[in-house]
């Protein structure tokens, strides 16, 4: 490793000597100047590590100096060091990027700490992690061994992004590599876990975590009060996803609670999101709004009548009149739309926003190579989410109500997963096309690899025919047709995609806000 190098600016220079030797017997390297004139000029001359500039310098003073250094290099860290503890000079210090301030006279002991926190954070804070993680590693191992009910699983799977994101940011490929693993196992026993107790939700609905069809009847009407309630739903956003954008809410609103429920089979938009605004079952909404139904193999769109259905639930569950609206983004222009009239939204007692973009985003992975670069692994994915999101017209939306007493609710009507492994189908023309799961009546496949239901009514699905079968994947896999096998497999692998049964498809996130 190369010596860290440091330019110390202060007309004190000499008297400073001690300081010096100290940090040069550590293994660090130190220029000194005497004026922000020589420190800007030794700036264009030589990469430095670190500075120390001295705020009261004759002729330019540090203040001065430091924008100057920061054209230079602005991502280079400068300590401020000042005789003077002025409040107002310390916010325009701060105001000014420095890195940290100290005040004279330093301590060679406190100018280390500082370079310590500064140089070797990244370092120290990723073997910090790393350490931490791989004493979690065997509990997070034993506990996927356990008998896990709905909540065990929803507590597990938040442990697991909280250790993806932080070993994210700690850059330990290594560990990311075993989490990557422990989630692999995560997901095979949950898998399990759906499989063996999916079916008894449905006939049990006491004993069943909130889904997606009564999410509004639990989780949302009971709580509606003084304050407008604005419901937003950021299709196919994931769990991490969410994670990445809390920060940069959380800067306009309180967190009040992070909840999760349980997306319904298939983690699909027609079959989840249809249930979230009906506060029914596919099967029922079929039966009861036949005309709002559609199957996978029917032209048009699938989603037309969330508003209506929407409607029906709160004539049905909601005995006093709520004044509501709905509204649907699903390109740029709808997302202005929301920005400019988003105080309007404020005369109702509830209004929903549905937000496309997520979904649009992880479709169009699978057809464009641009995105197919900018999304190409989990870490990536978050990322392009919260970029999205900062500079989308949801965001604007949102900051322009911050200040106003409002109930925020943020969630999803399901996640994705990254595809890797292809399981091979056979199916007629009318077989569901979605990757994850397929639903049709003359199905060929391998049982041992999927979970198989041959009375879709008994998990709230529709029967389209008698023979009528759906199937579902589990964990990594993806079906692939026989034809042009090599092809489908290439086109699609790594893609993000939904529909079938993972710990990221099925528990999303239900967080509720509130004016700060």
């Amino acid at each position: 490793m190369s010596k860290i190098s440091i330019l110390w600016a202060d007309d004190e220079i000499d008297l400073l000597k001690p300081q010096i030797m100290f940090l040069e017997s550590k293994g660090y390297t130190v220029t000194g100047v005497t004026n922000g004139v020589d420190a800007i000029d030794s700036m264009k001359e030589n990469n430095y590590d670190v500075v120390f500039l001295d705020e009261s310098m004759p002729g330019l003073s540090g203040l001065e100096t430091l924008p100057k250094i920061k054209e230079i290099n602005q991502h280079v860290p400068i300590v401020m060091i000042t005789k003077n503890e002025q409040e107002d000079l310390m916010d325009e210090a701060i105001g000014s990027s420095i890195s940290d301030y100290l005040i004279k006279p330093v301590k060679p002991q406190q100018i280390q700490l500082t370079l310590k926190r500064l140089i070797d954070n990244k370092r120290l804070v990723s073997e910090k992690t790393s350490s931490n993680y791989q004493q979690e590693f065997q509990k997070l191992m034993m506990t996927f061994s356990d008998d896990l009910d709905f909540t065990e699983w929803t507590e597990a799977y938040k442990k697991l992004v909280y250790w993806e994101l932080e070993l994210g940011k700690s850059d330990t490929e290594n560990m990311q590599d075993i989490l990557a693993m422990q989630k692999s196992e995560a997901n095979k026993e949950f898998y399990k876990f759906v499989q063996k107790n999916y079916e008894s939700w449905f006939a049990n609905p006491d004993d069943a975590p909130t889904m997606s069809h009564n999410l509004i009847k639990e989780k949302v009407l009971p709580d509606l009060n003084e304050n407008p309630t604005l419901l937003v739903v950021i299709d196919n956003l994931r769990y991490d996803q969410w994670k990445m954008l809390e920060p940069s809410l959380s800067e306009y609103f309180r967190i009040d609670s992070e909840e999760m429920f349980y997306s319904i089979l298939p983690t699909a938009t027609q079959y989840s999101r249809n249930a979230i605004f009906a506060g029914l079952t596919p099967k029922e909404i079929h039966e009861y709004y036949p005309d709002y139904w559609k199957f996978d193999f029917d032209e048009g769109g699938k989603n037309m009548f969330e508003k209506d259905l929407f409607e029906a639930q709160l004539d049905r569950l909601y005995r006093k009149e709520v004044k509501s609206s709905y509204f649907k983004v699903t390109n740029h222009q709808k997302g202005k739309e929301l920005e400019d009239n988003i105080h309007n939204m404020l005369q109702n007692d509830l209004s929903v926003i549905v937000y496309n973009f997520v979904d649009m985003l992880s479709h169009a992975r699978t057809e464009m190579e641009v995105l197919k670069e900018l999304a190409s692994d989990e870490s990536a994915y978050r990322s392009l989410t919260l970029s999205w999101f900062e500079h989308s017209p949801l965001f604007n939306a949102l900051k322009k109500i911050a200040d106003q007493k409002i109930n925020l609710i943020v969630t999803t009507d399901h996640g994705t997963i990254r595809v890797q492994k292809p399981i091979k189908v056979v199916g007629d023309r009318n077989t569901t096309t979605n990757l994850r799961y397929k639903e049709g009546k003359n199905l060929q496949y391998s049982k041992k690899e999927i979970y198989e239901v041959k009375e879709p009514f008994k998990v709230g699905l529709p029967r389209p025919h008698l023979s009528s079968t759906y199937i579902f994947t589990r964990e990594y896999d993806f079906f692939a047709y026989p034809n042009n096998y090599n092809h489908y497999v290439k086109y699609f692998k790594d893609t993000f995609q939904h529909g079938g049964i993972s710990l990221e498809e099925m528990i999303i996130p239900f967080v509720k806000l509130s004016s700060k």
